[in-house]
């Protein structure tokens, strides 16, 4: 059965690359994973500096919609790594669209070379 996969592209403010970076593996996407969103892929985009990317696969857009909502609107969030987070994107943008569990799991090993 075919899942939802979003791919969320961030556009870094100059230079925070690194920090975002940090961020994202030691605060964020332990609570991701804790909130049981299935965190395909990460990491900085080789095509530019300051930017980075975030896969992640869903059941269906209800189902994204309903886990980011309750993610993002949670206390441990706001009160949590948002800050280090939000801080340091100048602006993103999100495409939906839908893969084979193959190819996401290939995606997924690829991306852990």
């Amino acid at each position: 059965m075919q899942r939802l996969i979003e791919i969320r592209s961030y556009q870094l403010k100059p230079g925070a690359g690194s920090e975002f970076h940090a961020a994202v593996e030691t605060t964020a996407l332990p609570m991701l994973r804790e909130w049981g969103t299935d965190v395909v892929a990460y990491g900085a985009s080789e095509h530019a500096p300051d930017t980075y990317y975030l896969i992640r696969a869903y059941k269906d857009l209800d189902d994204l919609n309903r886990r980011q909502d309750a993610f993002y609107g949670s206390e441990e969030w706001r009160n949590g790594p948002r800050e280090a987070i939000v801080s340091r994107i100048e602006s993103y943008l999100s495409t939906v669209l839908w893969m084979s569990p193959e190819a996401i799991e290939d995606l997924r090993r690829r991306s852990q070379g």
